[in-house]
């Protein structure tokens, strides 16, 4: 190759070894750029990943219940006397005087039964007492004629004393034939239902012409009476408030058809017994319905006046944990580090939960703590809110109630 030619070819080499020293150097950077993006967003993920490890929590404070004196409970509303009317005697309903809500006085017909079997056992029973009448009179004068004759010797006395035993043998048989039909004419008043005492016809279960068997044999019943002047009402107390609620306890009751009403009633006795499956104790309040704005088997919301245990907090139901343990609370301290708190439940309203011991007023409840949160985990707060508005609505339904 001549000189000429290598000079010319030089500076061709030289650009070339510029341009591959400038790709070399572009794919360092290149690659020395994607490995510092992918420390970078390695790091911002582990970040992520550790910010979403820690959970985040809402807080609450404890509202204090002391001022919520009272129980609230469901109740159910009877009558304070009620009389099932049953058939004493089979037949078939003749005829009926009263229907449902009529009221009625005691003594007042309210139907009668057509007894045709009856009618002919009282025909027979009475045909049975003639008979037996009229050989105790037949008795009666043989006896007479055989004592006249018992000083002489014209009759042996043990013929005269056959002649007297047959004669209280009659007698004995007019007894038992004339109790027939004393029984039979007692059941025939039986074919009238009367009225047991003054009340409302509340149930009526047969109609005329229906077939009617006695009560005792398996017959339903055929009216229901009931006195709904005053009221029954049953409610189950808890078995741990049943000390405060003795007898002569101040009630208020409240039935749906009359939401804006209330109505007095005082506690008058106790089962004094615990339901096994229920734990709870049932009562018996009395209330006045002479005004009749109440119903038999009507459900009530009563609220018994009682006296609230000291210090109660109240918390939202949801903040409590069910777990092997027991019952309780998670509460975060100053550090946002989980305290776990064993509690015992005061009462459960729904919504709230009341609780007796455990749970300090400043204490910062967790409202709806994660799965598997225990003791010395990290939270985050999200804010802090409060059950004023919590306690002053049940506030208002208890003084309502």
């Amino acid at each position: 190759m001549s000189q000429p030619d290598r000079d010319t070819r030089r500076p061709v080499l030289r650009r070339l070894r510029w341009v591959g020293g400038a790709f070399v150097l572009l794919a360092v950077v290149i690659v020395a750029h994607g490995m510092v993006s992918r420390a970078v967003q390695n790091s911002r993920l582990h970040e992520l990943t550790e910010a979403q490890a820690v959970p985040t929590v809402a807080i609450v404070t404890p509202t204090d219940a002391q001022d919520h004196a009272g129980l609230q409970l469901p109740g159910r509303l009877e009558a304070y006397i009620r009389a099932p009317i049953y058939a004493r005697v089979p037949g078939y309903l003749k005829s009926w005087r009263h229907d449902i809500g009529d009221k009625v006085k005691a003594g007042d017909l309210l139907a009668e039964i057509d007894t045709p079997d009856l009618d002919e056992q009282l025909t027979q029973a009475r045909a049975d007492l003639s008979v037996a009448r009229a050989n105790e009179k037949l008795a009666q004068i043989s006896a007479e004629r055989w004592q006249s004759l018992a000083g002489t010797d014209a009759v042996a006395q043990q013929d005269v004393d056959q002649r007297t035993f047959t004669l209280n043998a009659n007698n004995a048989q007019v007894k038992a034939a004339q109790a027939n039909v004393d029984r039979l004419v007692a059941e025939q008043g039986f074919k009238h239902l009367i009225a047991p005492f003054d009340g409302i016809v509340t149930a009526r279960e047969t109609d005329i012409g229906a077939l009617i068997n006695v009560g005792a044999a398996g017959g339903a019943e055929l009216f229901v009476v009931s006195d709904t002047s005053k009221l029954r009402v049953y409610v189950n107390v808890p078995q741990n408030y049943v000390p405060d609620v003795p007898p002569g306890t101040n009630a208020t009751i409240r039935v749906p058809e009359h939401p804006d009403k209330t109505y007095s009633g005082t506690v008058e006795a106790s089962a004094q017994a615990v339901n096994a499956s229920s734990g709870t104790t049932l009562m018996q309040l009395i209330v006045d319905n002479s005004a009749g704005e109440m119903m038999p088997g009507d459900y009530a919301s009563i609220h018994l006046q009682i006296t609230a245990t000291a210090r109660v907090l109240r918390v939202p139901s949801s903040a409590l944990i069910f777990d092997a343990k027991g019952l309780s609370i998670a509460t975060v301290d100053a550090n946002n580090r989980v305290l776990i708190k064993p509690v015992s439940l005061e009462r459960d309203l729904g919504p709230v939960v009341e609780i007796a011991s455990g749970l300090d007023p400043n204490d910062r409840v967790i409202e709806n703590p994660p799965d598997g949160i225990g003791t010395g985990a990290g939270v985050r707060v999200t804010g802090v809110g409060s059950l004023d508005a919590d306690a002053r609505q049940m506030r208002h339904a208890n003084e309502k109630g």
